[in-house]
C-alpha cells in the first residue's frame, strides 16, 4: 500500500508536565511520572490517501495504558477510527496507525515496536479543537480532554510520536477524562502536547 497522512496531533497522559517521554532541549526523559502511563493520543489528518482512497479531514484516537515496571512494558490499547470514514477507509487507517503497512516513522512507535495488546479497533464520532490555546477533544463518551493553558518551557520540546525532529508545544490540562473499557480514570493539571505530524510508506 502507498499511503501518507499529515496533521496535528495531540495528546494527554497523567503524568505530570513536562512528561518524562518528551525530549527537551535534546535531553531524553526517563520513566513515567507514577511508574505507570494511561492517556489517550489523537491524529487529526488534514491531508493523506492509501493508495486511492482520501484519508483528508479524518481523525484518529489511542487510548493506552502500561507500566514501567512489566518486563518490555507492553501497551494494552484500544484504537478508535473515525466514524465518518468508510469501511475501507477505516481499515486502512487501522493498519497505518497499528504498524501494519510500514513506514520508518510509524515502526518506531512504542505500540508497534513493543509487544502490544490491541483490545478493539471501533468507529467512533471522534471531535477536536486544535486551533486556539485551550484545545479540546471528546472521542464519543469514551475520552474528554481540555486543555488549560501551555505549559511554559524554555527549551525545545519534542515527542516520540510525531518524531524527534518535530519540535511541539507542551501543555497543562484542565481535565482528562476516560472511560473506555477497561481504562477508567480522570486527572486535572496532568501533562498534554501538540505538534505536526507526518508519516508515509517511505519516509
Amino acid at each position: 500500500m502507498s499511503w501518507r497522512v499529515s496533521g496535528t496531533y495531540l495528546e494527554s497522559c497523567n503524568c505530570d508536565p513536562v512528561c518524562p517521554c518528551r525530549t527537551v532541549g535534546g535531553i531524553p526523559g526517563g520513566r513515567s511520572t507514577t511508574g505507570v502511563c494511561v492517556g489517550a493520543l489523537c491524529w487529526q489528518i488534514g491531508a493523506g490517501h492509501a493508495d486511492a482512497l482520501d484519508l483528508g479531514g479524518l481523525a484518529v484516537a489511542m487510548v493506552y495504558r502500561y507500566d514501567d515496571d512489566e518486563p518490555g512494558s507492553p501497551w494494552v490499547l484500544t484504537l478508535h477510527v473515525d466514524e465518518r470514514a468508510g469501511e475501507a477507509e477505516r481499515l486502512a487507517l487501522a493498519d497505518i496507525f497499528l504498524g501494519r503497512r510500514g513506514g520508518p516513522k510509524v515502526l518506531a512507535l512504542p505500540w508497534v515496536r513493543k509487544a502490544s495488546t490491541v483490545l478493539t479497533v471501533e468507529p467512533s464520532r471522534i471531535e477536536l479543537d486544535v486551533r486556539s490555546v485551550r484545545a479540546w477533544l471528546r472521542v464519543s463518551d469514551r475520552v474528554e480532554l481540555r486543555i488549560a493553558r501551555p505549559f511554559a518551557v524554555e527549551e525545545r520540546v519534542s515527542c516520540i510520536v510525531p518524531g524527534h525532529d518535530v519540535p511541539g508545544t507542551e501543555l497543562q490540562t484542565e481535565i482528562l477524562r476516560v472511560d473506555d473499557g477497561p481504562f477508567t480514570d480522570e486527572f486535572v493539571g496532568n501533562c498534554a502536547f501538540t505538534a505536526p505530524f507526518a508519516y508515509a510508506a517511505d519516509d
